[in-house]
């Protein structure tokens, strides 16, 4: 009997250890399995931000050489981050071509230190909220009678409009700008590159 309740506990003991052990071990698994997808969660999640900022608005007009005029002058304005973050934009960009209509005094007095604030004014008047494909900016001009106003970011209004196919803007001062590079998609919005600047009220 001595021996067989030695036995018999050995052998409890022993089930109890290993029932003990497998826990243990289905324990470590899953936290093992739980680490691992949080690290592949984390992983996507930085892949996925890597993608979206090399695809927002900044990141486009940096990437290309048509507008470093314009980069340079969000630089200056410090709006730059603006177009690296996150909402949905269109801005009506204008290309260096643009620019260079604009008198070089003029744009060089903007760029100094001391007319920040103007220059952001102008650059914001190039912005819409909210992202307007070509097709969509067609509709809305043909639904308005080919004069669709848009309130920038500047707080003030451009006007849309259609001639010979082509979209155009009208400032403030009735100054036209030809619409001449549709639908550079970002992940924050959409950029329509303009052959002219245009300008807010003096």
């Amino acid at each position: 009997m001595l021996i067989m309740s030695l036995a018999v506990g050995t052998f409890l003991f022993t089930a109890c250890n290993d029932t003990k052990k497998k826990e243990e071990e289905a324990r470590l698994e899953k936290e093992k399995m739980e680490m691992e997808q949080q690290k592949a969660e984390e992983e996507a999640e930085m892949k996925a931000q890597m993608e979206y900022e090399q695809n927002t608005i900044a990141a486009k007009a940096m990437g290309s050489d048509q507008f470093s005029t314009l980069v340079t002058a969000l630089q200056t304005a410090e709006l730059a981050e603006t177009f690296k973050g996150e909402g949905e934009y269109t801005v009506f960009a204008p290309t260096n071509d643009a620019f260079a209509k604009v008198p070089k005094n003029t744009l060089d007095n903007l760029m100094k230190p001391e007319n920040k604030a103007k220059l952001q004014n102008l650059l914001k008047y190039h912005v819409v909220e909210g992202e307007w494909k070509a097709d969509a900016v067609i509709k809305a001009i043909n639904d308005n009678n080919n004069a669709y106003k848009v309130t920038t970011l500047a707080g003030e209004n451009i006007t849309l409009s259609l001639k010979d196919g082509n979209v155009m803007l009208k400032d403030a001062n009735g100054k036209m700008s030809t619409v001449v590079m549709a639908d550079v998609d970002a992940s924050n919005g959409v950029i329509h590159g303009i052959d002219t600047v245009v300008m807010p009220k003096a």
